[in-house]
């Protein structure tokens, strides 16, 4: 296999990576091996054989031919922030791309260019700079090149769409090493699978992304005693569906902190949380939020004016790196009384005051792109719900776990079937099929095929070259 790295003069695998590569190699001898190889989810606690801190594509292609002639699997590192930890896995040789943060911004034709290792809080300061955004997710923490290949919920989705729905080309490393350019002219059919298709194709090492304009987001929010949590729902309810496009209401059930507008009665206690974010002309924001609020009053309520970053940094401390996650999520066909009755429920029964129960209704801009046009699965689902574990100690494992697969599991009467790709986690076998679908799903098996036939990029939720329901 080591003619995979051409004339190697009898050097050993290693020395003619080592002797390419333009990044740094980091081994478990090397002092900075346990920073490296960690995750954000500190329940993967994995040691890879080598991590290898690219600085460019070559360096990419390199330590995948590596990987080939020494018959190590291969996983890649963007921001690292995927639940399930795919980034890191023991054995394998660790492609990290977190060197490669530049971005650059065209803002005359709206366009950013950022390698495939930038964070969301890289891309976002560029582009504000200049007025510009591209809609992403909502902790800015977080990589990049996951959430994009995955789809990409966030505050602008109603009214942009999705993160995948503003990729317009990509630079790609192949299984193989080599690098292609996918656009709509060259290699459509690896555009349309990185729109979504959850990381199977190939190592993006820049994106080429459209950007929106924004300008500063009028901020609502609220807090209701548990007891009020059913009455506030369905006003919420009614508010979200109603919304436009320059709204976008989200809801938690979590435990509430100890800010100062949080009524003291309330601090500590399981409590629901109401937010609306408003995008338009900013002397409209209070007239437009304000409605959430208007029959089932909250506790408290803040709000103010903030700018787009500002908006995009306000889940970070909510998530810091090295605890412990456990993610399930679904989408839902409504807010009824029954869903509504069971996420509460959850709410009682946190193991840990760092979980939360996330849910948003979506739809908006995400269904205006015609469903042939990506991979992304399930454009049409009304609502998304997360039952999200955090904790820190190794030993509350299981009943962090149990809590989180059970809130969803309590909700399979009103579920819309699917769920989001980026939130799988310890899944049963048939479930990625599930949410891609059939056709989707043996149409990604189809570019799977072409662009990595030997699966070598299998350290993800995996689409294997042959499609089989169950894999």
């Amino acid at each position: 296999m080591t003619d995979l790295l051409g004339p190697v003069h009898r050097e050993s695998a290693e020395s003619s990576l080592r002797r390419r590569f333009e990044g740094r190699l980091v081994g478990p001898d090397d002092p900075a091996y346990d920073e490296v190889r960690a995750v954000w989810n500190g329940m993967h606690e994995r040691r890879p054989s080598l991590v290898a801190r690219c600085s460019n594509a070559a360096d990419v292609g390199a330590a995948l031919r590596y990987a080939a002639a020494t018959g190590r699997a291969v996983t890649v590192r963007g921001g690292g922030h995927n639940v399930a930890g795919t980034a890191v896995a023991d054995g394998a040789v660790m492609i990290d791309l977190s060197l490669m943060r530049g971005v650059d911004v065209d803002p005359g034709a709206r366009i950013a260019r950022a390698q495939g290792g930038c964070l969301l809080r890289d891309l976002d300061a560029a582009t504000l700079a200049h007025g510009l955004a591209c809609p992403a997710g909502v902790v800015s923490h977080t990589g990049l090149g996951g959430l994009a290949l995955g789809g990409g919920y966030g505050w602008l989705g109603r009214k942009w769409g999705l993160t995948c729905d503003h990729l317009l080309a990509a630079e790609v490393v192949l299984a193989d090493g080599t690098v292609v350019e996918a656009t709509e002219e060259e290699h459509p059919e690896l555009l349309w699978g990185l729109r979504g298709g959850g990381g199977n194709l190939g190592i993006v090492t820049r994106f080429t992304l459209r950007l929106r304009p924004v300008g500063p987001v009028s901020y609502r929010t609220g807090v209701f005693p548990l007891s009020e949590a059913a009455a506030a729902l369905a006003d919420y309810r009614a508010f979200a569906e109603a919304q436009g496009p320059d709204l976008h209401a989200v809801g938690a059930l979590k435990h509430a902190g100890r800010q100062d507008w949080i009524p003291a009665e309330l601090r500590g206690a399981p409590a629901l949380f109401l937010t609306a974010a408003w995008f338009g002309a900013e002397e409209l924001g209070p007239a437009r939020t304000a409605p959430l609020f208007a029959r089932a009053a909250p506790g408290a309520t803040a709000s103010r004016v903030m700018s787009y970053a500002q908006l995009q940094a306000l889940g970070d401390h909510g998530e810091p790196h090295g605890n412990r996650y456990f993610t399930k999520s679904c989408y839902l066909t409504g807010l009824s009384a029954g869903p509504v009755g069971q996420l509460i429920g959850s709410a009682r029964e946190m193991p840990s005051p760092r979980s939360s129960v996330d849910f948003e209704y979506l739809r908006g801009a995400i269904c205006d792109v015609p469903d042939a046009d990506s991979a992304f699965p399930r454009r049409d689902a009304p609502y998304i719900c997360t039952v999200s574990a955090q904790w820190t100690d190794p030993a509350e494992d299981a009943a962090n776990a149990a809590w989180s697969r059970r809130g969803v599991e309590r909700l399979a009467d009103w579920q819309f079937g699917g769920a989001y790709v980026n939130y799988l986690q310890d899944e049963k076998p048939g479930k990625v099929a599930e949410v891609y679908g059939a056709a989707r799903y043996e149409r990604l098996a189809a570019v799977k095929r072409r662009y990595d036939p030997d699966n070598v990029l299998a350290g993800n939720q995996n689409i294997p070259p042959a499609a089989h329901p169950h894999a």
